[in-house]
């Protein structure tokens, strides 16, 4: 298909969204439908990376045709060109059909937009298309054993050697490290004053020698994170993004990006085992406890928490979208992203939490005889959103950034 078919499509949002739902019905595999729908579901890309199901390569394939695999970017690197105002028609009725985004990942929710605002042109050029077509998967090498939420406090370390820095340290919780082709790292580059002054922000090739990656268990029994050990690792220069030494500046820019993403991924349901697609709340709740005479949930407190729950879930939709508006003028996210972000993952929580308490007895269930699979995965998936506080900035550091940059409470207040 070629991509100038682009230019059937109206910029008008309710005429492109009569063109878009009728497009859906006839390119979108009835596979995929009342799937999930959350920028960590489904094909990643990458080298290593194939796709889920044969009908997932289709659904991409006739995306990346359009430049929907990333709308809103420029056609120069492969984008969409999409309006803000297309957009989340776009995206809503991906949502309220269970439909995949065709393409997801850190490379385009959080390096891209980076690139794009504070990359140079060779920069932009090298990357941004292998994004957007899938051919290269990141990472994050942000965290270490002794830099978490006190983030400044990292100490890998990048020396100028010639027109290469070499670079020694560790980085922790690095999701999917091991399935992924490139990693934005925080480096050191200067150790004299303020911790924030001297950190740089670094591109380099997970093939390049001298790294090591290794797989972090979780009591989930599933996990995404890795360690990754960098040993007189050489990076081209080149590779800088913005200037020596204020890294700091786009760290920031970045975490906001990456906070959003989480929000927006809670937002539309959350990322989920396969297992516990087109799950929710209501229906569980029905299958579990029934309902009376008047077609109600027996239990009157169960339809309040779920009523409440649901009324948080669309005030999050709602702050998704503002945020998104931000982002699609060019900006970065604002200090919204962490009410996005705090308010987001405690919602997840909740939600699993709720569900899991449904089960009565059953919710204990951790493996063997007598439970079932899908009860097995929801108490497993409960587990696994213990850590959504935690990663992206814990829910302590949020809500500081909060009250100093959102609310405006004086230091100590």
């Amino acid at each position: 298909m070629d991509k100038d078919v682009m230019t059937d499509f109206s910029q008008d949002p309710e005429t492109f969204r009569t063109q878009f739902v009728a497009w859906l019905e006839e390119n979108a595999p009835r596979s995929l439908w009342h799937t999930v729908s959350t920028p960590f579901q489904g094909h990643w890309g990458g080298r290593q990376g194939g796709f889920p199901s044969e009908d997932h390569r289709i659904w991409f394939e006739r995306c990346l045709a359009l430049g929907w695999t990333a709308p809103t970017w420029p056609r120069a690197v492969g984008g969409g060109d999409m309006s803000g105002d297309c957009y989340r028609v776009f995206r809503q009725e991906l949502i309220d059909r269970g439909l995949p985004l065709p393409l997801v990942g850190i490379g385009l929710t959080m390096i891209g937009p980076i690139l794009l605002a504070e990359g140079d042109e060779q920069q932009k050029a090298e990357h941004l298309p292998k994004i957007v077509t899938g051919d290269i998967r990141w990472c994050q090498g942000y965290s270490e054993p002794d830099a978490g939420s006190d983030l400044a406090n990292l100490r890998c370390k990048a020396v100028l050697d010639g027109d290469e820095y070499v670079v020694d340290g560790q980085k922790i919780w690095t999701s999917h490290a091991e399935l992924s082709d490139w990693i934005f790292c925080l480096v050191r580059t200067n150790s004299e004053g303020r911790k924030q002054a001297g950190i740089t922000f670094l591109l380099i090739d997970m093939r390049s020698p001298g790294i090591t990656v290794r797989p972090i268990e979780l009591i989930s029994g599933s996990s995404p994170f890795c360690e990754v050990f960098l040993e007189g690792v050489r990076v081209p220069a080149a590779n800088v993004v913005g200037q020596v030494n204020t890294g700091w500046g786009v760290a920031k820019a970045l975490l906001a990006h990456e906070r959003s993403m989480v929000g927006e991924s809670v937002a539309a349901g959350g990322a989920r085992p396969e297992i516990l697609h087109g799950y929710t709340l209501r229906e569980h709740a029905k299958q579990r406890v029934g309902l009376n005479a008047e077609g109600r949930l027996k239990d009157p407190l169960l339809r309040d928490a779920i009523a409440r729950n649901e009324m948080k879930q669309e005030a999050m939709k709602m702050l998704v979208r503002r945020i998104n508006d931000r982002i699609r003028t060019g900006a970065h996210p604002g200090p919204e992203s962490s009410i996005l972000k705090l308010a987001g993952t405690e919602l997840n929580q909740e939600r699993w939490e709720l569900a899991v308490d449904i089960l009565g007895l059953d919710g204990v269930g951790w493996g063997g005889d007598g439970f079932s699979e899908r009860d097995q995965a929801l108490t497993r998936h409960l587990f696994r959103s213990r850590g959504n506080t935690i990663e992206g900035g814990s829910s302590e550091v949020q809500r500081n950034i909060v009250a100093l940059r959102v609310l405006g409470l004086p230091k100590g207040a």
